[in-house]
């Protein structure tokens, strides 16, 4: 099933992109900041793929994937760093149109959001010799921090909206990690990860989810600072 991965990327942005003309949403008018927070991810996750790719951190089955690759990623994979986000962040939006009062308190933000911090960067320290989970939770606890302390009202909604995200990724990351299939799209050297799994999920891959989507969200704010 070569198109598997392809039909993953397609399948995740085929409803939020058709939904992004909905007359009360309107979610195209962020285009232009949101592809803005797409390359500014690409450039700083599709090297780090590469690397670990090469280096055997993770690899891809090409059984899963069309077999056309650039810089050693399949194109699936680079696909992913468009369809995945742009999926996620109009459910953040979404949520936020039908309900404005999700959020929570700025105080309960900032204690969480601290925490967080606290946490990844423990994590990363005591595991600095498994580069998965090093360069996952050192770049978490950097963008956390950041987000926290110049643009906290993110973090008000995104701590509660990454839940609901939750949802879908761990239906779209199990199939890729081998979930309902008989081998995994993408595999994991478990030398370079805690080895922990949610079901069949590294359990790195869901904090790179958070900041995959925190860092498009962070752009997007930069640039629209008044909203």
């Amino acid at each position: 099933m070569s198109y598997l991965y392809l039909l993953l990327n397609l399948g995740s942005l085929s409803i939020p992109f058709l939904f992004s003309f909905h007359p009360k949403l309107k979610f195209y008018k962020h285009w232009k900041s949101l592809g803005l927070g797409i390359l500014i991810s690409m450039l700083i996750f599709i090297p780090w793929d590469v690397f670990f790719t090469i280096n055997g951190i993770w690899g891809f089955n090409s059984n899963y994937y069309l077999g056309e690759e650039l810089f050693s990623l399949p194109i699936e994979e680079w696909l992913f760093f468009i369809c995945i986000p742009y999926a996620c962040v109009f459910t953040h939006y979404s949520l936020l149109y039908y309900f404005p009062n999700l959020k929570l308190s700025i105080g309960k933000t900032k204690l969480i959001s601290y925490i967080l911090v606290l946490t990844f960067l423990i994590i990363s320290i005591y595991n600095y010799d498994k580069w998965y989970t090093f360069v996952n939770f050192s770049l978490a606890t950097i963008l956390t921090l950041l987000v926290v302390t110049k643009y906290p009202k993110i973090l008000q909604s995104y701590l509660l909206t990454f839940l609901v995200m939750l949802i879908p990724f761990f239906i779209v990351n199990g199939i890729l990690t081998g979930s309902f299939i008989d081998n995994e799209v993408v595999w994991y050297n478990n030398s370079e990860n805690l080895n922990i799994r949610l079901f069949t999920i590294p359990i790195e891959d869901s904090v790179y989810a958070f900041t995959l989507i925190l860092l498009n969200l962070f752009v997007m704010k930069s640039i629209n600072k008044s909203n």
